[in-house]
């Protein structure tokens, strides 16, 4: 794909330590590309990824996990998103797990991640462990994603209740992250409706984004303390900085027991702002232009030849002068202009800071808290 300076929707993210003390573990990375010069569609990831393992392994394996499936995403061609997402994420956790065997104090560390892949307006998404993805749309919230944790299961196995989750002594024990020894599972089901089944939930990938909807991607150190209708108040009924600093600041003011970081995607209501990019023309197709236009430039020549050589060879009648001649009068047209093509330029992806960012439409590469 081709790096692009300016996303095609609204991106903002924050990152905070929290109020533990410890080390931010968390990373998150926001990207922006065209598909390609022969189908120039545009194309944003995101992810937040949630560190684990202490001794600051945690926030290497986050940042490994954010690094390689950017690369990976970005050095495709977006054909198959789903496919190119779970062979990111795979490869994410055999980088972790393969690093964690270098070093003693990188032990056991792994990370969770959350996943969202819009291209033009198709929504795709990818996630391991309880790092979550929420659609904001009509008024409502819904969680897309399912987390991989202890709780989770009990509650789809009716041993608790959804209430009883909240607090729940076991509700951080992950069962899927990526860094452990076997082959990490990539879970891609989308909850669009109450009820849906695993396949049903699948087959919703590559949903279609409306005008005015709204994507959220956190860690747990947020959904831990901020439940899901006051985050969709402060993201809707805020500008997106102040929303996500109102979140960030209510997570803290109940605790802040763990590391804050959230990034949210807006596809705008005015349709204007989404500004496509124009239709390039492909080298080959040019290719072929040229072609075609050097061969008639040939055959037009032949036939001028052929006419000229024909009226030099036929004897001709003199016929008799007329009286009197009038000059001829030819007028003369200026050359068409001929506009210059300009290509575009691709500025660098600049790097962001810990620290709310405005709504914009320039992405961003891996935080760096």
């Amino acid at each position: 794909m081709i790096p692009k300076e300016h996303a095609h929707i609204v991106v903002a993210a924050i990152t905070h330590p929290g109020m533990s003390g410890k080390n931010n573990e968390d990373r998150y990375g926001v990207s922006a590309h065209l598909l390609s010069e022969d189908e120039p569609i545009p194309s944003l990831l995101a992810i937040v990824a949630d560190g684990i393992g202490g001794h600051q392994a945690g926030e290497i394996a986050a940042e490994i996990a954010v690094d390689t499936i950017s690369g990976i995403v970005a050095e495709s061609r977006g054909a198959d998103p789903q496919g190119i997402l779970e062979k990111a994420i795979v490869a994410a956790g055999q980088a972790v797990h393969a690093q964690s065997t270098l070093d003693k104090t990188q032990h056991g560390m792994g990370s969770t991640c959350a996943c969202a892949w819009v291209i033009d307006r198709q929504l795709f998404t990818a996630t391991v462990g309880d790092s979550r993805i929420y659609l904001l749309r009509d008024g409502q919230i819904r969680q897309l994603s399912v987390d991989h944790t202890w709780v989770q299961e009990a509650i789809e196995f009716g041993i608790i209740t959804p209430d009883q989750a909240r607090g729940h002594p076991q509700a951080h024990i992950i069962r899927r992250y990526l860094g452990s020894k076997s082959a990490t599972e990539v879970d891609f089901r989308m909850m669009l409706e109450d009820g849906q089944s695993n396949e049903q939930a699948v087959a919703n990938q590559g949903t279609q984004m409306l005008p005015g909807d709204g994507l959220v991607l956190c860690s747990d150190g947020l959904t831990d303390l901020v439940d899901d209708n006051e985050i969709w108040a402060s993201v809707t009924q805020n500008s997106l900085e102040d929303g996500l600093q109102k979140l960030v600041d209510m997570a803290n003011a109940r605790g802040g027991h763990d590391n804050i970081t959230i990034v949210t995607l807006k596809i705008p209501k005015d349709e204007q702002i989404n500004i496509k990019p124009k239709q390039k023309t492909s080298k080959k197709l040019l290719w072929v232009a040229g072609v075609l236009a050097a061969l008639l430039m040939v055959l037009l020549v032949a036939v001028l030849a052929f006419f000229a050589w024909r009226f030099t060879n036929t004897p001709s009648t003199p016929s008799p002068m007329p009286q009197s001649t009038l000059p001829a009068v030819m007028e003369t047209q200026p050359p068409p202009t001929q506009t210059q093509l300009i290509a575009p330029t691709t500025a660098a992806t600049p790097t962001p800071e810990s620290t709310p960012i405005r709504e914009t439409y320039t992405p961003w590469p891996t935080s760096t808290p």
